[in-house]
């Protein structure tokens, strides 16, 4: 009735509040999933980079903390949607949670991951990071891969600690940070005049947080320079 209402359809809306009231509440408690210290993740990273596991879930995994993305939108992840040269990843609307087509900026280390991925996994159905018999990665396999190296956390919880790094260790803005995990504005009217999605300073922080894993070449830390 208030989609009615907003629709133009109808000028009132009959089911009123009373019903809304009376009706069982069947909302789920919200769950939070296993993450990590930010400080933790590049040990993290080494020994899943060290496993024997398959190539495509270690490199997908790799590519996952990189990005601070969702797992099934990396292992949903076409070669048609990177362009290496712009070093910019487009995932679709239709495979973000939000329903709306996000810009992923990449590090010099994801483009490093991806172009061995490109190497050394199989060419099917133009798949970035497909399974050992080809096709999509099922739902899961990331996970088992943590849980068998016992790292105490979930793929989803890299999300987390790429945000409390954010946070605590760089002076990015609050906007850049959430952009960066493509969350949708709750403010709609913040949101209506947003016209932007800040894609070179979320650039600028996706390259820092590849620098801070130190995953690159000597395995420390790097410092930046880089400003907002």
């Amino acid at each position: 009735m208030k989609w009615a209402v907003a629709q133009g359809h109808r000028a009132d809306n009959p089911a009123g509040e009373a019903l809304g009231a009376a009706l069982p509440n069947n909302s789920v408690p919200r769950q939070h999933l296993k993450a990590m210290p930010h400080a933790d993740v590049t040990a993290a990273l080494k020994r899943i980079r060290a496993t024997d596991a398959p190539r495509g879930t270690v490199l997908a995994l790799e590519f996952l903390v990189l990005t601070a993305v969702r797992s099934g939108e990396v292992r949903k992840a076409v070669w048609d949607d990177i362009d290496v040269d712009a070093a910019v990843w487009t995932i679709p609307a239709g495979r973000m949670k939000a329903g709306r087509e996000h810009r992923v900026p990449l590090s010099d280390r994801a483009l490093a991951v991806l172009d061995e991925a490109r190497r050394e996994l199989p060419h099917r159905d133009g798949i970035a990071f497909p399974s050992p018999t080809g096709g999509i990665q099922r739902n899961g396999t990331m996970s088992d891969l943590m849980r068998g190296l016992r790292i105490d956390a979930v793929p989803h919880g890299f999300r987390s600690s790429f945000r409390d790094w954010a946070a605590e260790c760089t002076e990015a803005p609050r906007e850049v940070c959430e952009l960066a995990l493509a969350h949708v504005n709750s403010d709609r009217t913040e949101a209506a005049y947003r016209r932007s999605d800040l894609f070179e300073r979320r650039r600028t922080l996706m390259q820092q947080w590849a620098d801070y894993l130190g995953v690159q070449s000597s395995g420390q830390p790097a410092a930046s320079s880089r400003s907002y």
